[in-house]
């Protein structure tokens, strides 16, 4: 490591002390965290892609009778816009505007995130009742082992914002809870990430004629 604290992502500056001189370590730590869940996502994603086909369907229902596309759009700007809101609250923390705004934008993302996971549900629903089940062909196995890991991550983000508000509340914005802010950024922005490779590849294209 080099002797700047410097690290990808938001650096909280000097004037943050400990937590930022500490963040450098904890930081790359977490980043190769995130390129092994990348990993992950990517064999799941070339598993789908071999049986995004009309052979892998067997016969069963379509993309164009199971995915509701308005849902996926709304779906989309509300997790875009939730990134834009996490983003706030990183530079709330780095120029010190203090716990109640720092707060709020992790509530206004947390809400977001919700939000998200309901409108998710609602058509994981639809899909079941199309018929749209994993044992139903190859690729709907495919996708249910897909788009729900990335749900189940978006879920664990909530439970991690709502676990920050809890710290921030009882610890204050002590250097441990700055890091893990930090930490918890990356993780939110890079399940944004994921998910327009989602909406790009497993939506668009699974409508494409």
């Amino acid at each position: 490591m080099s002797g700047s604290n410097l690290h990808p992502g938001l650096n909280l500056g000097a004037r943050h002390g400990s937590a930022h001189e500490g963040a450098e370590t904890v930081v790359f730590g977490f980043w190769i965290f995130l390129m092994s869940d990348l990993v992950i996502f990517g064999l799941v994603f070339a598993s789908y892609l071999t049986v995004a086909n009309p052979l892998g369907m067997a016969g069963g229902p379509g993309p164009a009778d199971a995915f509701d596309l308005r849902s996926i759009f709304v779906q989309t700007m509300i997790l875009l816009t939730s990134s834009l809101t996490f983003g706030f609250a990183t530079l709330a923390l780095r120029h010190e505007k203090g716990r109640t705004v720092i707060a709020g934008w992790l509530g206004v993302t947390l809400l977001l995130g919700l939000a998200f996971l309901t409108l998710e549900l609602r058509d994981f629903a639809h899909m079941i009742e199309v018929g749209a089940v994993p044992q139903r062909s190859g690729f709907w196995s495919a996708f249910w082992g897909l788009v729900p890991l990335h749900g189940l991550h978006v879920a664990l983000g909530c439970l991690w914002i709502a676990v920050m508000l809890a710290q921030m509340a009882l610890l204050g914005l002590v250097p441990v809870v700055k890091t893990r802010l930090l930490r918890l950024g990356l993780f939110w922005h890079f399940l944004d990430l994921i998910w327009v490779a989602i909406f790009s590849i497993v939506y668009l294209g699974g409508l494409m004629p």
